[in-house]
């Protein structure tokens, strides 16, 4: 009589669908942070070209960019963690942060975002 093993078995599935999950887990834990990034990057950037066709000033900015976080209903992020600094002619507005997720326990996975926006009001 023949007889061979086909296919796979019940431990091996486990095996092979444990790393599966384990992934799916993290990015299921992680897609909340990184839509509250892209976020934070359309209000800088909405921030940005609306900048662009009159004067700014860092509190005019920080003012308007809070005004589009607050309407993108950004959470754990403000407007006064942005730094907008004078570089020569243009405004730079820079957001570095990091974020935390608990992932099992005392296992947590560490995010870091950095955003940099160029404004050039004086281009015509």
């Amino acid at each position: 009589m023949r007889s061979r093993q086909r296919g796979v078995t019940f431990i091996g599935w486990v095996f092979l669908l444990a790393p599966l999950a384990l992934v799916l887990y993290c990015v299921i834990r992680l897609t909340p942070i990184y839509l509250n990034y892209m976020s934070i990057a359309k209000a800088m950037e909405q921030t940005a070209k609306e900048a662009d066709a009159g004067n700014p000033n860092a509190a005019v900015l920080r003012v308007a960019l809070d005004k589009r976080l607050d309407i993108e209903g950004v959470s754990g992020f403000s407007a006064q963690d942005v730094k907008i600094e004078r570089s020569g002619n243009d405004w730079v507005m820079s957001a570095g942060y990091e974020d935390v997720v608990p992932m099992l326990a005392n296992i947590s996975l560490l995010v870091q975002f950095d955003k940099k926006i160029k404004l050039n009001p004086q281009a015509e």
